[in-house]
């Protein structure tokens, strides 16, 4: 079967030279020319590995021959590489921020709640429990700073408006799914192109967080869950669909999907998703399935 390599650097660094493919090339069974998708940022590399190939072993062994290149390495079959659905994270995958942290700087505990963040999407401890107990240190905020985290805080991580806009254009469904709150999601998918968006409610009285959240809580499971709700709606195949996450309750929704892509991770979840992204912006989605540049849609 034929398979593919794409080799990716971030737009702003440019660094997939003629010698980086050459050595990629040396160390990919039956490889052929390469194919280039955006010149110095981005290309693909036809080969031909043994039947019931690892293509996640190719793609270290591909790593490793590129030493500290900024590259990042995605292998997968050569077909099929174009996806009808696309699921994402929001938090440090869509925007560069947590939202949580942000809110929780409007009342002086970013930092304890910052600490709390890492540690559950690192998957050290349960994703529900901690957003109970960062939700409860908000109490008393007003809604308004919402507003002001909207405006000054939070940043659309580079790429992903043509990331959704190229995708929409060429048929995919897209949707926001976050462990965050609608209060960001709403806007920012408006913002991003989303055909939809879910995440936690966050209980309001008089204009104040009540320091709860509305139950059931949004995450690990109803993340996967939403996957395979939106694959059977659209009646899709698994490997029609393209999910990306940084966080342990991505994993999940990273597993089920036919390419899940851990984007700029945590160590665990870069190491069990298909494919990683650790250095380029958000348009590496569009790379490994073979759009090139000049195709992107801009929004």
């Amino acid at each position: 079967m034929a398979y593919v390599a794409t080799l990716i650097s971030n737009p702003s660094a440019p660094a997939v030279t003629h010698e980086v493919i050459l050595k990629a090339r040396s160390v990919l069974p039956g490889a052929q020319e390469a194919i280039t998708l955006d010149a110095r940022v981005a290309a693909d590399i036809p080969f031909a590995p043994e039947l019931g190939a690892d293509t996640r072993a190719l793609a270290d062994t591909v790593r490793v021959a590129l030493g500290d290149a900024p590259i990042d390495v995605v292998v997968q079959l050569e077909t099929g590489r174009r996806k009808r659905l696309f699921i994402a994270d929001m938090d440090s995958t869509m925007i560069g921020q947590e939202c949580i942290d942000e809110l929780a700087d409007f009342v002086g505990v970013k930092a304890h709640v910052a600490a709390i963040t890492e540690r559950a999407m690192r998957g050290e401890i349960d994703f529900e429990p901690a957003l109970r107990e960062r939700v409860a240190l908000l109490r008393g905020l007003p809604l308004g700073v919402v507003s002001q985290a909207l405006d000054s805080r939070i940043h659309l991580t580079p790429g992903g408006l043509e990331l959704v806009a190229t995708m929409r254009a060429n048929g995919a469904y897209a949707a926001l799914v976050s462990g965050g709150f609608t209060v960001f999601t709403d806007p920012i998918a408006e913002r991003i192109g989303f055909d939809e968006n879910r995440a936690n409610v966050l209980l309001v009285e008089d204009g104040r967080l009540t320091g709860a959240v509305a139950e059931p809580i949004l995450g690990r499971v109803a993340k996967y869950a939403t996957l395979v709700e939106l694959r059977n709606r659209l009646h899709l195949a698994p490997s029609e669909t393209l999910a990306v996450g940084d966080g342990a309750n991505d994993l999940a929704m990273l597993s089920e999907a036919g390419l899940g892509v851990a984007f700029h991770a945590k160590p665990q979840v870069a190491a069990a998703a298909h494919a990683r992204i650790d250095h380029g912006d958000l348009t590496a989605l569009l790379y490994m399935q073979g759009y090139h540049r000049d195709a992107f849609v801009r929004a």
